[in-house]
């Protein structure tokens, strides 16, 4: 049997790095065939200014999935005989009468990267979707980094269609997005760009540059902050929405912030694990505080370092130990640490998965099973778009990754928050939804599908700041002991921090 032919009709006047990055993405397949044809859209020149006036304006790289590639970069894929390819990737949309197997790229039902940009413009999240003749065969709701940026929120999402394209030819991803309820955050209508709308669309985001500078100068940006209460009349699983006594903050001295809570009873004592983040030094550590009758017994203190970044510290008790992962996605690597001398005295015991840039790693034990689910960065894009899972038959391993991982791409629900939670035999995930910003909302979905086939869940409640808890993000979701525990962030005048100080 001879390679697969996979024929590739591009969109734009000239290509840009990722339809190399694609190209070549593709041709590392066992046993697959690329070639591509030339015939190009019509000019983006107006998106391309654009971009410009954001790289000189943000300080961007001058390289990146955006930017436009040499003709010359085409060379190794141009070949004869395209007729006769096995599958047709059509990221035009302009030949919808294509014989063969055929699969379209769109973004909210619009084919070109004309509709992607269009969206981000317009403030949506956009869903694409790989479309087959007989219908949808993957979707995804794309994530972006830096919102605001138009140019940095482009290059996130097209590294994410790759994934998702590839997804869709090794019959990962799911051709079904959760559904979402609704909430009160602000959505774009439809716009077009052109290029009378560059001088104000410039003007705009030097000002909105300009009020992030001056905020930066007065306040700590970001700030999160932990917010506990004691769970007598029910927990957020319960309830569906803030208690009316609001949240309780744990707080701290402005130079600092506390981040991702995890509680966890010890015999009769709640110990609440935390990431601690120094702004002098931006570097994440674990810190660790207990919990008494009427909240936290003095300030955390710091049970692990190490020299990259850590925060969301997952722990739990198995077989007479303490055990945590945290994320460390710095490094590269899901590392399971052991208590020597809880709370503290933690000790790396094995790396459970390597050569992953994965965020908040999550730990499950079904029906005899071990699942871990963690987000993944593929290759650049959102950190919390794109679910991984993994099984095992015990915690430290050997993990297998899902056939199917991607086995979600949604910036809405994908990104763990939390452990999971079981009421009357329904399991339940708290999710990120990071549609207008890291960490912007906290969502409970419902577990529907977990098997060593597919993974299926639906979003039931999506909770945000609001009079009950003040800010703009909401982030985590724990529980133990009868205390329940959220973050968000939080105002940290520097000012109030350099009274501190002496």
């Amino acid at each position: 049997m001879g390679p697969m032919r996979i024929r590739v009709l591009l969109d734009g006047r000239q290509p840009r790095r990722w339809h190399v990055d694609l190209l070549e993405r593709l041709a590392r397949r066992p046993h697959v065939q690329v070639h591509v044809d030339a015939r190009f859209a019509p000019s983006r020149a107006v998106a391309d200014s654009l971009f410009h006036i954001e790289t000189l304006l943000h300080g961007l790289p001058r390289t990146g999935l955006s930017s436009l590639a040499p003709m010359s970069a085409l060379e190794p894929f141009v070949r004869d005989s395209l007729a006769t390819a096995d599958l047709t990737l059509d990221l035009r949309g302009d030949d919808r009468r294509a014989s063969g197997r055929t699969l379209w790229v769109t973004y909210d039902g619009v084919a070109g990267e004309g509709a992607l940009i269009a969206a981000i413009i317009s403030g949506r999240t956009p869903v694409m979707e790989v479309v087959g003749v007989e219908g949808v065969v993957a979707a995804g709701r794309l994530g972006a980094e830096r919102a605001g940026i138009a140019r940095a929120m482009f290059e996130d999402m097209l590294a994410r269609s790759t994934t998702l394209i590839v997804a869709a030819l090794d019959g990962a991803a799911g051709s079904k997005l959760p559904s979402l309820p609704a909430v009160d955050v602000p959505v774009g209508a439809t716009m077009a760009l052109s290029t009378s709308d560059l001088p104000r669309i410039a003007v705009a985001m030097a000002a909105r540059k300009a009020v992030r500078q001056m905020y930066r100068l007065g306040f700590r940006t970001p700030h999160w902050r932990v917010g506990w209460r004691k769970t007598d009349g029910g927990d957020l699983f319960d309830l569906r929405r803030h208690p009316d006594a609001g949240w309780t903050d744990l707080a701290d001295d402005g130079r600092r912030f506390y981040a991702d809570p995890f509680p966890i009873l010890h015999g009769a004592q709640v110990t609440l694990f935390v990431e601690e983040f120094e702004h002098r030094s931006a570097k994440g550590v674990i810190s660790a505080v207990e919990m008494g009758p009427e909240g936290p017994i003095g300030v955390p203190r710091r049970v692990l370092e190490q020299p990259g970044h850590l925060s969301y510290p997952f722990v739990f008790e198995r077989e007479g130990s303490f055990w945590m992962i945290p994320e460390s996605c710095s490094a590269g690597v899901i590392d399971l640490y052991r208590a020597t001398a809880f709370p503290g005295g933690w000790v790396r015991e094995a790396t459970l998965v390597s050569g992953v840039v994965a965020s908040d790693a999550t730990l499950l034990r079904r029906e005899g099973l071990w699942w871990l689910f963690a987000t993944v960065r593929d290759e650049g894009g959102s950190f919390s778009d794109a679910l991984h899972l993994w099984s095992a038959p015990d915690f430290r391993g050997p993990w297998t990754p899902h056939p199917r991982n991607p086995v979600l791409i949604d910036i809405a629900s994908a990104r763990p928050a939390g452990r999971f939670v079981e009421r009357d035999g329904v399991l339940y995930r708290p999710v990120q939804d990071c549609r207008h910003g890291y960490g912007a909302a906290l969502g409970i979905a419902r577990v529907d599908r977990l098997d060593p086939r597919n993974y299926a869940q639906t979003v039931e409640t999506l909770l945000t700041a609001g009079p009950k808890w003040s800010g703009r993000r909401l982030h985590t979701l724990n529980s133990a002991g009868g205390f329940e525990f959220i973050d968000g962030s939080a105002w940290a005048p520097r000012w109030k921090a350099w009274g501190r100080q002496g």
